[in-house]
């Protein structure tokens, strides 16, 4: 089985169980490590057979893969950030640098940003936003992730909290990172074996310290802890009612505003 997500902490903690050996009558999987933006793109050749991708991409998707209810990151307080040297810069004709067009932070970004007209956005590696934006190259950046606790270390300043706005316009937690299987799998199963892995990892926290450390290299103890604890709550072992509105909120709101095809979650 061809399994793919991030090597950022979260994904690493949620699913080192699964990918140990450690979940009975779970097949170990071929891993694939890429980052979000990589594998919404690679999900629409239909590369892996389960999947972490963007919220934001699941329009062009689900006609070859099923949303499942866990997993995924979704949760409040996580959410993308606009950052730029100046908390008060505008918008209005500047460059934007952001970490993929079909990512949940840039649907986020469009939907919140429809009164600005932005001179052009950058799409670009995330960890070269930051950078990018503290040396000029960009005038302001949309980040993820660790991002959150680090942007200070930068020199940079926060514009707005889309997360935030998110929470205070919808009342809803934010979906942010998605867990896809290809239909036709015994989708019942994974799904078994991923809140398993869930549960192994809140329960054995310290068994999966080395995996989670040996991908995240450039993060210290501190922020690795801080991205797990909130990326991985209870959304993570179940989506319930509350997620799924979350999700349903966010595609009927991008399809009203023409930024991504009708679907049905």
């Amino acid at each position: 089985m061809r399994l793919a997500f991030s090597p950022c902490p979260n994904d690493t903690f949620v699913f080192h169980a699964w990918v140990h050996g450690l979940v009975d009558g779970a097949p170990v999987p071929e891993v694939t490590f890429a980052d979000v933006d990589v594998t919404n793109t690679a999900a629409l050749n239909g590369e892996f057979d389960v999947v972490k991708v963007s919220y934001a991409a699941l329009p062009w998707l689900l006609d070859t893969y099923e949303l499942l209810p866990c997993g995924g990151a979704l949760g409040r307080g996580c959410g993308p950030l606009v950052l730029a040297r100046d908390a008060a810069a505008s918008l209005d004709g500047a460059t934007v640098a952001v970490p993929g067009d079909r990512t949940t932070a840039y649907l986020l970004f469009r939907l919140w940003a429809q009164g600005f007209a932005p001179r052009e956005i950058a799409v670009v590696p995330f960890n070269e936003i930051m950078p990018g934006v503290a040396s000029g190259r960009f005038d302001a950046g949309l980040v993820i992730h660790e991002a959150r606790f680090t942007y200070r270390d930068h020199g940079l300043s926060m514009v707005a909290d889309l997360g935030e706005w998110w929470e205070s316009e919808t009342g809803c937690p934010i979906p942010l990172g998605a867990i896809l299987a290809r239909r036709g799998l015994d989708t019942a199963a994974i799904t078994r074996w991923i809140r398993a892995s869930v549960h192994y990892a809140w329960d054995h926290p310290e068994a999966s310290a080395a995996y989670v450390a040996e991908h995240a290299s450039e993060l210290s103890p501190a922020v690795t802890k801080q991205h797990i604890d909130l990326y991985v709550n209870e959304f993570s072992a179940d989506l319930g009612d509350v997620g799924h509105a979350a999700v349903k909120t966010l595609l009927d709101r991008a399809a009203t505003a023409g930024l991504v095809p009708v679907t049905t979650a």
